[in-house]
């Protein structure tokens, strides 16, 4: 049993690792799909995953869940882990579109940033008493230029603080650049 963060840039190859994670671990998987498909193009992303998904013939169950995460983590851990006893993994894909989603339901009010770090602890919560396999897929997203919007750099800010606490939570977090992975946690330097 363990949680897992997997993180990285843009096309970094994050993806098609956490599902490879999960496909090695697990004899069957959930995927958390948190995008919504508000565009053409993204639902062009979104048919890319499933069917990349779809070909390797690893038993997938999709659900999607663009804004209730913790309380989706909470049902599934009682379904899977205490009910079933199984040998099922979670993963969820991806942690910055759900916080986007969240950040967006919120937007303007003057409480947003506390309101989403809210539902990152509650997130964060839910993680600790997870008992099974759960991989989680975020952006990195302190590497670029500052944002030029308000909305905007409040993203990245609430963003790196959600990754902070959800790899304070995770027992492995791998960063994927060009489509390796590096595990990171194990090599972490204490103060």
């Amino acid at each position: 049993m363990v949680v897992a963060m997997v993180t990285g840039g843009a096309r970094s190859g994050k993806s098609a690792f956490a599902e490879r994670y999960v496909e090695r671990y697990a004899e069957e998987g959930v995927y958390v799909a948190t995008a919504q498909a508000f565009d053409e193009e993204m639902k062009d992303r979104i048919g890319l995953h499933r069917s990349r998904r779809d070909a390797g013939g690893f038993p997938w169950k999709t659900i999607e869940e663009p804004l209730r995460l913790p309380e989706l983590l909470e049902a599934l851990d009682f379904e899977y882990n205490v009910y079933r006893s199984g040998h099922t993994a979670v993963l969820v894909d991806c942690l910055t579109l759900w916080l986007s989603n969240v950040l967006l339901q919120c937007e303007g009010e003057p409480d947003a940033e506390a309101r989403c770090l809210a539902r990152v602890d509650e997130l964060v919560a839910a993680l600790r008493r997870f008992q099974g396999t759960i991989v989680l897929v975020t952006n990195e997203v302190g590497l670029g230029v500052v944002p030029p919007s308000p909305l905007g750099r409040l993203f990245r800010d609430v963003a790196g603080r959600m990754n902070q606490k959800v790899a304070a939570a995770s027992e492995q977090v791998f960063l994927v650049t060009a489509g390796i992975p590096i595990e990171l946690k194990s090599r972490e330097f204490l103060l």
